[in-house]
């Protein structure tokens, strides 16, 4: 993504200072380090070449460049202002792939510490537990009940952890074929998704955020509602919210309002509902999308900035509870020897 965004600023530089579309896109074509792109372009310049214009040549790279690429080159040449188109382009890409990493980069502390509690668990019941197994199964007595649950945890990681690691492994294979492969496990996947602890507000912050930035600046563009709304929904992964949001063109095309057609999706709330209907109103939409934008862009960073102190009690207490199981699992029986042996 970060190649790709390079090369559209640096076509949009070289179009602004008036240098031809066909010299520019050969420029980059020798410029860029990334092999896939570098032989999109070049196959790109050979259509431009042939006669094709800038978005029919790249509409065979439409898996590749994605559909706003597409949208926003088409925009250009329908407008007459490529660089524009391409600046433009350039940072609703940016603004994307920035929130993808703010989200990577935010879930890499929770995942290594829940890795390393599990790896440290793990070593525990394959090393430790079972030399004070041997210890237990001399001692005669009632164990107590978090010894039991340590040693029952112990017999099942050393006899089918093996088993249960390529069970996991398999069930993340099967998942990500599904999810490519069908539309309705897809679609209840999304959904569930959304349910999720935090992962769900991400999810839908980070979409609906996608969603009305493209559609902001093809408004701005000029670009009819209907046409815009189309564009925007090919940015969304989400199942369930683009099935949503798909209402909103029906409804437009109905003649109904953008704002009863929002307000109806049930996913903006009151404030940004009067907030579109402002904008509407006064001929100002695409400044009140903005706002909207604005508003989801800030819900999404604020969650990923303070994750950790979302995430940090649920570590904490699982923790604890793993801790306490491991004292009371060892410790307790080892006092009641000592009990018995002194009386």
């Amino acid at each position: 993504m970060k190649d790709l965004i390079a090369a559209i600023r640096q076509l949009s530089v070289m179009t602004n200072a008036g240098i031809s579309i066909h010299d520019s896109v050969k420029e980059v074509s020798s410029a860029t380090s990334d092999k896939i792109l570098k032989e999109i372009f070049e196959k790109v310049d050979e259509d431009l070449n042939s006669g094709l214009s800038l978005t029919e040549a790249m509409m065979n790279f439409r898996y590749q460049l994605g559909d706003v690429t597409i949208a926003m080159v088409e925009l250009g040449e329908s407008t007459g202002n490529m660089a524009e188109s391409l600046a433009k382009l350039a940072e609703i890409l940016d603004e994307i792939e920035t929130n993808r990493q703010k989200f990577k980069k935010a879930l890499r502390y929770p995942i290594t510490v829940i890795v390393a509690i599990a790896v440290a668990f793990t070593i525990l019941m394959v090393y430790v537990v079972p030399k004070f197994k041997s210890i237990f199964e001399k001692f005669k007595a009632e164990l107590p009940l978090p010894t039991k649950i340590l040693l029952f945890l112990e017999n099942i990681i050393n006899l089918y952890g093996w088993y249960i690691l390529i069970a996991l492994i398999a069930t993340i294979v099967v998942i990500k074929y599904l999810l490519k492969t069908s539309e309705n496990f897809k679609r209840n996947f999304d959904i569930y998704i959304l349910k999720v602890y935090l992962i769900g507000k991400i999810t839908f912050y980070a979409t609906l955020s996608r969603f009305t930035l493209v559609f902001t600046e093809l408004i701005r563009a000029g670009i009819p509602i209907a046409d815009a709304l189309d564009t925007a929904l090919l940015t969304l992964d989400n199942v369930e919210l683009k099935r949503k949001l798909s209402a909103v063109k029906v409804s437009v095309s109905r003649g109904v309002s953008l704002t009863e057609a929002f307000r109806d999706t049930k996913l903006f709330e009151g404030m940004l509902i009067q907030m579109i209907h402002a904008g509407e109103q006064s001929g100002t939409l695409d400044q009140m999308l903005e706002k909207v934008t604005d508003y989801f862009k800030s819900r999404f960073n604020d969650i990923i900035d303070n994750i950790a102190s979302y995430i940090e009690p649920i570590l904490l207490a699982f923790i604890a509870c793993m801790v306490l199981l491991m004292a009371l699992g060892i410790f307790m029986p080892m006092w009641d020897m000592a009990q018995a042996v002194k009386n």
